[in-house]
C-alpha cells in the first residue's frame, strides 16, 4: 500500500522516449488520491498517495495495461534486478549498433559516390538493408507497433514509419520501376527527382535512409543507455562507501556483525584505517579522521570524546568506541544518496515542457508528412518526387534537436 510519507518508486521498462514517460506519468495521476512523476532520464516513476487504499500491485498493473513494465520496489534485490536489465538492453543495443554500423557503411558509399556503383549494386545494397530494416530496427517497430495498439505514438513511430517507407518504396522501384536493372545509376542530389519515365518508371532507391536512421539512433540510443547506466552506479559507489560489517562492543567482548544488526545505542569499535560503522558520537579514544566524502576536506579532523562522528569516514590512526545514534536510512550517508537520487528522479520545469510538447509532436509531424504528400501530388501529379517530400518530413523529424531532447 502507498505511503503518503515514503513515496513508492518503481523502476519502468519499455520506455524509448518522453512521450512514453508522459503517458504512463498522466494515466497513473488519474488513479484517485494518487500523485505520480515518471522520469524517462531514470526509467523510474515516484508515486505518493494521501488518503488511498492502491497497492503496489495496481501500480504496476497500469503501467503494464499501457504494454510497459514495472519492477516492484524490493530492497533486497530490487537494484540487482535492475542492472541485470539494464546492462541485457545495452548489450543488446551494441549488438544492433554494431551490425547496423556495419552495413550502413557500404550502402551509403554506393548509394552516394557513382563510381562505386557497379552492376547490380543496387541489390548488394537491398540485401545488407533487410537485416537493418528488420533486426536493427526492431525495437522501434516493437515500441511503434505497442503503442499504436493503444492508441498513441512516440518518436519510434516516426522512426518506424521512415524505415518501412524507404523499404517499401525501394523494393517497389526494384521489382516494379527500372531501379533494379542491371547498370542502373543514382546520383546524389540536394532536391526531389522526378520520375523520367512515366508513374511505373521509378528509378529512385533509398536505402541508404533506412540505414544510417538506423544506425545513427541506435548510437544516441547506446550511448544514452550507457550514462544512464554510469549515473546510477555513481549512486550505488556512493551507497558502497559505507561500512557492511560493525565491531561491537559489549562488556569487554568484541563481535564482528553485519551493520543491519547494530541497534540505536549500542557501542561499536573503529580500529585505525577502519571506515566508521554508522552515525554516532564517540565515548572513548581519540583519532583523526577523513571525512572527504561527506565535506570534501582534505585534510583528516581531530576527534575525541564527544564529538560526533559520521558513518562512511576513514578513521586514520587511533582506536576508537563510538555509540550509534542513527543507523540504516536514517544516517548521513544515505540521506545523501536519497537526496542524489531524488534530484535524478525529479524534473525540471523545462523537462515538463518538453513532455508537454513531444506529446502532440509526433501527431503532427504525421500530419505534416501526410499534407506534403497530398500537396506534392497536386502540384506536380508526381508520385517519386512527392513519396520524396513526405519521407523527408517523417525521417528529418527523427534526429532533429526536439526529438533528441524528447
Amino acid at each position: 500500500m502507498i505511503d503518503s510519507k515514503e513515496p513508492v518508486v518503481l523502476a519502468v521498462t519499455g520506455m524509448t522516449c518522453a512521450a512514453c514517460a508522459a503517458r504512463i506519468e498522466k494515466k497513473l495521476n488519474k488513479i484517485a488520491g494518487v500523485s505520480a512523476t515518471v522520469n524517462y532520464a531514470t526509467s523510474k516513476a515516484t508515486v505518493s498517495g494521501e488518503g488511498t487504499s492502491t497497492e503496489v500491485e495496481a501500480l504496476i498493473k497500469t503501467i503494464e495495461d499501457l504494454g510497459y513494465g514495472a519492477v516492484a520496489p524490493k530492497i533486497e534485490d530490487g537494484e540487482s534486478t535492475a542492472e541485470i536489465a539494464t546492462e541485457a538492453h545495452l548489450v543488446d543495443i551494441r549488438l544492433r549498433l554494431i551490425m547496423s554500423a556495419i552495413c550502413a557503411l557500404p550502402v551509403v558509399m554506393m548509394s552516394m559516390i557513382r563510381p562505386w556503383q557497379f552492376d547490380g549494386w543496387q541489390w548488394v545494397a537491398l540485401v545488407l538493408t533487410v537485416p537493418v530494416a528488420l533486426w536493427g530496427a526492431a525495437p522501434f517497430h516493437r515500441s511503434a507497433w505497442r503503442n499504436a495498439r493503444h492508441g498513441a505514438t512516440t518518436m519510434d513511430t516516426l522512426v518506424s514509419l521512415g524505415v518501412i517507407a524507404a523499404m517499401s518504396w525501394s523494393l517497389w522501384a526494384l521489382i516494379f520501376g527500372n531501379a533494379g536493372d542491371i547498370g542502373m545509376k543514382m546520383n546524389m542530389s540536394l532536391f526531389p527527382r522526378s520520375s523520367s519515365m512515366g508513374e511505373m518508371s521509378h528509378d529512385e532507391i533509398y536505402l541508404e535512409v533506412a540505414t544510417t536512421l538506423v544506425a545513427f539512433l541506435l548510437a544516441g540510443r547506446y550511448f544514452e543507455v550507457r550514462s544512464r547506466r554510469r549515473a546510477g552506479a555513481a549512486l550505488r559507489s556512493l551507497l558502497s562507501m559505507g561500512s557492511q560489517e560493525a565491531t561491537l562492543w559489549r562488556d569487554g567482548v568484541e563481535t564482528l556483525i553485519p551493520i543491519g544488526a547494530l541497534g540505536v545505542g549500542e557501542i561499536f569499535v573503529v580500529r585505525p584505517g577502519e571506515t566508521i560503522a554508522t552515525d554516532g558520537v564517540v565515548i572513548e579514544g581519540q583519532s583523526a579522521v577523513d571525512r572527504s566524502i561527506v565535506t570534501g576536506e582534505s585534510i583528516p579532523i581531530e576527534i575525541s570524546v564527544g564529538d560526533s562522528v559520521t558513518g562512511g569516514t576513514l578513521n586514520a590512526n587511533g582506536r576508537l568506541l563510538v555509540r550509534a545514534n542513527r543507523i540504516g536510512r536514517d544516517t548521513v550517508l544515505s540521506q545523501m544518496a536519497r537526496l542524489v537520487e531524488k534530484a535524478q528522479d525529479g524534473k525540471a520545469p523545462i523537462q515538463r515542457l518538453a513532455d508537454r510538447v513531444s506529446a502532440v509532436f509526433v501527431p503532427v509531424v504525421m500530419s505534416l508528412s501526410f499534407v506534403t504528400l497530398v500537396t506534392w501530388l497536386a502540384v506536380t501529379s508526381d508520385t517519386q518526387r512527392s513519396f520524396q517530400a513526405a519521407v523527408s518530413v517523417l525521417v528529418i523529424a527523427c534526429p532533429c534537436a526536439l526529438g533528441l531532447a524528447t
